[in-house]
């Protein structure tokens, strides 16, 4: 297959280019150093009349909490914008056969729940998770006009080589052993291997549809932090009573910003939020890996 992966620099984007390159023909879309190089947040691209089998949208902004107005408009500029400007590349003349959309179970703005699958309300309040909502309707959108196969898949945290945001501040911090666990707290989050995900992009391409994916364990980030220590060697994590976190999640709100823990992040630690990948296993033959048994970093 001619198969383009925009984001191809990115985190996921280069599970997707080293899984898929073997067998198919890979052309690769980011700002620099890539086949094509465009800044989709800004420019239309050109793909000089190239006709590709499959279009992997791998590109966009990863999750933070923007500090300020402009890093609010950058989410709609790369992961909205962007995925509009992607889509203005392709006329009667070069229109793909299928496209693959990496979004995120971020869409549904829940913050705890159990088993969420597909169906559930996209009730995002935050400027990543309204981004990516507005890129999925306009690229659902689209593709329905044009005729064309489309896939989203709404991913949880990705695990892999290299990461970046909250995993990878997870790993320094217990590398540089301030990482601490809740006692008595079990809490389950969903989250999936970057290698599984680009493992099932061309089977899950053909079938279009929205799926969530994760390892289907929903480890606990207890079990998840330890099988990190292991790896580093590093002795038993410290663990923080649940009374005396919350009293210092509470105190921390009063300090607003500057604060490294404030009631917010106190709700996150402490709640279960998985995410049902049923639909996912059933259409197409989902079957991951145990995040927690073949954990990379």
């Amino acid at each position: 297959m001619k198969i383009l992966i925009t984001g191809s620099s990115g985190f996921l984007g280069k599970y997707l280019v080293d899984n898929l390159k073997s067998n198919n023909q890979v052309f690769t879309l980011s700002k620099s150093d890539s086949d094509f190089n465009f800044d989709l947040s800004l420019q239309i691209p050109f793909f000089n009349d190239e006709n590709f089998d499959l279009v992997i949208h791998a590109a966009g902004k990863a999750h933070r909490i923007p500090r300020n107005k402009l890093e609010i408009q950058s989410f709609y500029d790369t992961n909205f914008q962007g995925t509009v400007n992607l889509l203005k590349a392709f006329n009667v003349n070069n229109m793909p056969c299928k496209i693959l959309f990496i979004s995120t179970v971020s869409v549904y703005g829940k913050e705890e729940g159990f088993n969420i699958n597909e169906e559930f309300p996209l009730n995002a309040q935050d400027p990543y998770g309204i981004s990516k909502i507005k890129a999925e309707k306009y690229l659902l959108d689209w593709s329905k006009e044009n005729k064309i196969i489309c896939t989203i898949l709404r991913l949880p945290l990705l695990i892999g080589v290299n990461p970046k945001g909250n995993f990878k501040s997870m790993i320094n911090a217990i590398k540089n052993k301030y990482y601490f666990n809740i006692a008595n707290c079990d809490v389950r989050k969903s989250m999936v291997l970057a290698n599984d995900v680009s493992k099932y992009v061309i089977i899950a391409s053909n079938f279009g549809g929205i799926y969530n994916l994760t390892d289907g364990v929903h480890p606990s980030f207890k079990e998840l932090s330890n099988k990190i220590a292991d790896k580093f060697g590093c002795s038993k994590i410290f663990e923080i009573n649940y009374t005396i976190l919350l009293i210092l999640s509470i105190i921390g709100t009063l300090f607003g910003k500057f604060s490294p823990l404030n009631y917010s992040k106190f709700k996150k630690m402490t709640k279960n939020l998985t995410f049902s990948d049923n639909k996912a296993r059933v259409t197409f033959g989902w079957n991951p890996s145990p995040v927690t048994e073949n954990i990379e970093f």
